[in-house]
Formats: structure tokens, C-alpha cells, sequence
């Protein structure tokens, strides 16, 4: 990471984020509503509205030196639970959200409800309770608990299963080096989610410490990022940092309009002893529908595995979510920091699609009644928005989308 200022106006080097041209060309197929809960669904594990059990009393550091113990954290071994709720204020579509996600997810796994690539997009709303352990680069594991069920996804070695136990499906792919998987799913912890955001602080943002706090039983810091652009929808992100380990425990996200948080993601239990050897262990049900993905060639369609990169550490995924890594990868980027706009062309001149999508019917009325009607320099087009991300598709098919209020996705619609 690279060196930090150490007053509240901090620099940092500028995000290396890219988003792959298969989920390019998804998000180009579903357009909007799509595309923004696509993004939902990649920034999941931003923060949680856990009440805080104290205000510790712990020795004085600086924005620098907490970023640097964040950077230098190294915990190997670690298990608890993480509380995940998120509040996008998306609206209710009757249904047809779990059509357009199911749509947009398709060629990323094989059809199997273990698959992860389809599973783990149930986080882009709601309220989740998620287990989570690892036990250095080779074992980890991930467990989405449900009501009267239980959805994991796990990695030893060199395998990697995916099991649903609603369905009693399992989905299983291999790596070829132990601890090298390579990961297409949103993260689950607030480390996966600070380590991304600071990488794309820089000098539009002002990071701070602001307090203490305790979280989990642990004693952490509380380092507070906020944008110094207006414009943005992002308010402020506070990371609550164990003062012991460097290990980011909480991650809050609030936007600028206020109200409650958007995205809540923290321990509500942690412990940093090696985990039971049998925590990753795992054999197929009887009677279970096993579907091997690398035998299709579907293993996050590229014949890898769904899972973790080298060191055990969840990979960098594309980065639908943040406010500012929209990506570089065939999208253009207009403007700076926070209020960065990916610009994509749908392919889908006339507005709006009419077409069907995973049996949904006409899409245009349905999705022209969610959104603003607007128009400009640009010809005409429509607004979705959501507390944290805004998409505005022109007649002309191309498709505006960021962390930016509709006057700033209207005024780059004009200036292209």
C-alpha cells in the first residue's frame, strides 16, 4: 500500500480495479435495474449497524499509522459470525429482481443452486447472518445461514465445494496449486471491503481517526472516510479497526442523504484461535446432486475455481460496488475520485429493452415505471436510482452509472 499522509486530508495511490468483459457484456444485456443490483450484490460486505459496547480508552495514533496497521495486518487464523444488512432502498419489483439477477448471473456457473456465482447474490438485500473461518491460505470457509438451512462454501486446498442444504446440492471445482483459487464472488468480511476502499482513497478524501470503540468484545479505533466532493451520494465510511491485530471488525457505510446506514457489515463474534481441523472438512451428502464445475468449464468460467487467490486472501473482485472502482476494463471513466461515472454502450438503441429476460415479458413499461424521465443535449433517457448508486440509460443506449446524484449523470450524458 502506498504511504499515506498523516493529517486528515489523505493521499493515497489511485485504484487498480478493472471488471472483467464477460460481466461487461451482463451488465450491457440487463442494463439498469441490473446493473444496480448487480452493484448491491458486489458491495455487500461494506457495514453493519452493531451497537458499539464502549469507547476504550486506548493510546493515541494517527490516520497513517492506522492505515499502515491495517496494511500490515497478517491474521492467518481467525472464525466468528458477521451480521450483514443491507439498505439500497431498491424497489419492490414483485418478483422480478430474482429473474433479472438469475439472468444476470447466467454463463458465470453451471444452473447448480450451490453454484456460488448464483447463490451469494441473495446478499444485495435484506439482512444476512454469515460463519465465517480460515485457517491460513489453504482453509476457508464461508457459511450463509438461513432459516431452517444453510448455504457454505468451502476451500481446502486444492478443492473448493459450494453446498446448499434447502436443495442438497453441492458444486465442487479444484485448483491446480493449493491456496491459489481465484475468487468472482463478493467479499464476506470488512477486511475484504477496507482493503478495497483504501485502495481507492486519494486526494479527493479525507481520512481521520475518529475515536474509539468496541466491537465483538474487542477494542478497536475508528477510522472515518469521507469524500470532499459534493455531488457524491457516498456521506462517510467508518471502519472499526482491532486495535490489537489491525483486523477491520465493522464497516458502516452511510450515504449523503442521510438516515441509516446503506450497507452494514461487522462481527458480532470473533476469535483469532486456529480453528478445528474439521471446520473445513467436507464430503457430499448422501443422495446429493453433486455438479462438478470443472468438468463443464464453468469454475468462474475460466476453469478456476470460485474461491480464494494466493495467501488464502479473497481475490480481487470486480469492483461493481465501490464508489469509485467502476472499473477500466472496456468502460469509459468520466471525472475524478468519488465522483467517477462508468460510461457503457448496451447495445440496445430505442432506451429502454422490451425484450424478455428469463421469462419476465416486456421489460420497457415495467422498468420505465421505476424511473425519472430525463432529457438533455444527450436526446432523452430514464433515471434508476437507489441510495447509493444511480444509472441513467439514454434512448441511444448508452448507460451512466456511479455513486453520483442524477445532475451529474445528466451532465455526463450531455458532455459525451
Amino acid at each position: 500500500m502506498a504511504p499515506y499522509e498523516s493529517d486528515d486530508s489523505t493521499g493515497a495511490a489511485q485504484a487498480d480495479d478493472e471488471l472483467r468483459a464477460e460481466r461487461r457484456r451482463k451488465a450491457a444485456r440487463y442494463v439498469v435495474p441490473v446493473a444496480v443490483v448487480g452493484v448491491a450484490a458486489a458491495t455487500i460486505g461494506l457495514v453493519p449497524a452493531l451497537a458499539d459496547s464502549g469507547d476504550p480508552n486506548l493510546p493515541k495514533i494517527t490516520a497513517q499509522e492506522l492505515i499502515n496497521k491495517i496494511a500490515k495486518s497478517d491474521v492467518q487464523q481467525l472464525s466468528g459470525t458477521v451480521k450483514i444488512s443491507t439498505d439500497l432502498g431498491l424497489p419492490d419489483l414483485g418478483g422480478l429482481e430474482s429473474s433479472l439477477l438469475s439472468g444476470a448471473t447466467q454463463g458465470s456457473g453451471d444452473g447448480s443452486s450451490a453454484d456460488p456465482s448464483a447463490k451469494l447474490t441473495e446478499l444485495a438485500s435484506g439482512t444476512h447472518t454469515l460463519r465465517v473461518a480460515a485457517d491460513g491460505p489453504e482453509k476457508q470457509k464461508v457459511s450463509l445461514l438461513e432459516s431452517g438451512a444453510e448455504y457454505s462454501l468451502i476451500h481446502n486446498g486444492t478443492n473448493v465445494w459450494g453446498y446448499d442444504s434447502k436443495s442438497n446440492e453441492v458444486y465442487h471445482s479444484t485448483v491446480a496449486d493449493s491456496g491459489k483459487a481465484e475468487r468472482h464472488e463478493p467479499p464476506a468480511t470488512p477486511k475484504d471491503f477496507a482493503d478495497e476502499i483504501l485502495k481507492s482513497v486519494d486526494d479527493t478524501t479525507s481520512v481521520t481517526v475518529d475515536g474509539t470503540a468496541q466491537v465483538a468484545g474487542r477494542d478497536a479505533y475508528r477510522l472515518v472516510i469521507k469524500p470532499k466532493q459534493s455531488g457524491t451520494t457516498v456521506g462517510a465510511i467508518s471502519i472499526a479497526v482491532d486495535a490489537k491485530t489491525g483486523t477491520p471488525l465493522k464497516f458502516t457505510l452511510t450515504p449523503s442523504s442521510g438516515g441509516a446506514a446503506v450497507i452494514d457489515a461487522g462481527y458480532t463474534q470473533v476469535s483469532f484461535a486456529e480453528p478445528a481441523a474439521s471446520t473445513f472438512e467436507f464430503t457430499p451428502p448422501k443422495g446429493a446432486k453433486v455438479t462438478e464445475g470443472d468438468e463443464t468449464g464453468k469454475a468462474g468460467g475460466n476453469g478456476k475455481a470460485d474461491g480464494w487467490d494466493k495467501g488464502g486472501k479473497p481475490s480481487e473482485a470486480p469492483d461493481h460496488g465501490s464508489a469509485k472502482g467502476l472499473g477500466k476494463d472496456g468502460f469509459d471513466v468520466l471525472g475524478k475520485g468519488w465522483n467517477s461515472i462508468a460510461v457503457l454502450d448496451s447495445g440496445s438503441k430505442g432506451g429502454l429493452p422490451t425484450g424478455s429476460a428469463s421469462g419476465s415479458g416486456d421489460l420497457s413499461g415495467i422498468l420505465g415505471s421505476l424511473g425519472d424521465p430525463v432529457s438533455g443535449k444527450f436526446g432523452k433517457g430514464t433515471v434508476f436510482s437507489t441510495r447509493l448508486i444511480n444509472a441513467l440509460i439514454t434512448d441511444n443506449g448508452k448507460v451512466y452509472v456511479g455513486a453520483v446524484d442524477k445532475a451529474a449523470l445528466v451532465k455526463a450524458a450531455n458532455a459525451g
